[in-house]
């Protein structure tokens, strides 16, 4: 499966990935917001093991985002970013979005752009499932993905509390509505 949309194709991550997964891994501001460290090849397949197994298991689907390289759709595309749906109760009305850029794609609008393809294959693949809510969680202190929620139409509805040791500042939701 694999989705299109604002110059992005999404699919799901290959075992392939793991070499570029390992770069992007290397920025510090990526590490700073992400709970998982992607350090080397072991770390790598654990991590794509479980894209995998979440989307056997139907509870979160994380898609590769490329870039064809200089805009050429000859060309081999990149991993610039991930964008996820997490459906801790599949069957729900809500569900989780969340997404992390390459720090070499920053500032292109590349996150917001593959939000919005997300949201839009969400909506119409889960809306017979029950699925009429977004949510997006950042921590205060990342002010780029609260102005991606803002650019994809997520509105902040409230302030979260900070939940030591794993949340240790108060965070951002922001919702989107079907």
């Amino acid at each position: 499966m694999s989705l299109s949309g604002g110059g992005l194709v999404l699919r799901p991550f290959r075992e392939e990935d793991a070499p570029a997964l390992i770069a992007v891994y290397r920025d510090e501001t990526l590490r700073r917001f992400t709970r998982t460290p992607v350090n080397d090849p072991a770390e790598a397949a654990r991590w794509l093991e479980l894209q995998r197994r979440g989307w056997a298991e139907g509870h979160r689907y994380s898609f590769a985002v490329l870039e064809p390289r200089d805009g050429r759709t000859d060309a081999p595309a990149e991993l610039v970013a991930n964008v996820v749906l997490k459906r801790a109760e599949p069957g729900g009305p809500a569900a989780e979005v969340g997404y992390w850029t390459a720090a070499a794609a920053r500032g292109r609008g590349v996150a917001p752009r593959a939000l919005e393809v997300l949201t839009g294959w969400a909506f119409a693949a889960f809306a017979a499932d029950g699925l009429v809510r977004l949510d997006l969680l950042h921590q205060v202190d990342n002010a780029a993905s609260c102005r991606v929620a803002e650019k994809t139409g997520y509105g902040l509805r409230s302030v979260l509390p900070a939940l030591p040791p794993e949340f240790p500042l108060d965070g951002h939701l922001h919702s989107r509505s079907a």
